[in-house]
């Protein structure tokens, strides 16, 4: 009897651990294709909300380029909705070089490959919902 009773605590404890572990184990891959060259890097941000879309991300990384592409995965996503933006750092600077009023010299993109219309990329276009799987990105320059 404290054999079954055992067998079915264990039973319990490892369902609800695997359940648990799919609510934080969610990753967003973003693969970044047709870039203009392997020069410099791609930073990558992943937003989570509408008021830190461009602005702050919530988690960020800079990604190497190979053969014009690169790829990013971000672990530990929780459930929500979520945004990317990128841009191509060809000068490897750090930064987005942008001409007057603010136009971007450099390449840029968005989840949903969202573009702007005079203006950058909205929410409401490049947001994504994450819920229990995860997701793949695949943004083209």
């Amino acid at each position: 009897m404290q054999h079954l009773i055992k067998i079915i605590c264990l039973f319990i404890l490892s369902t609800s651990l695997g359940i648990a572990q799919n609510t934080t184990g969610n990753t967003v891959t973003v693969k970044v294709s047709n870039l203009e060259s392997n020069a410099g890097k791609v930073f990558i941000a992943l937003y989570n909300s509408q008021e830190s879309f461009l602005n702050k991300g919530y988690k960020a990384t800079f990604a190497k380029i190979e053969n014009n592409t690169c790829k990013v995965v971000f672990k530990n996503v929780p459930n929500g909705t979520y945004a990317v933006s990128l841009f191509h750092d060809e000068n490897d600077n750090n930064k987005m070089d942008t001409m007057v009023f603010g136009i971007p010299k450099e390449d840029y993109g968005c989840s949903n490959n969202a573009r702007g219309f005079m203006g950058p990329p909205k929410w409401e276009d490049a947001k994504f919902t994450v819920q229990n799987k995860s997701i793949t990105q695949h943004i083209k320059l």
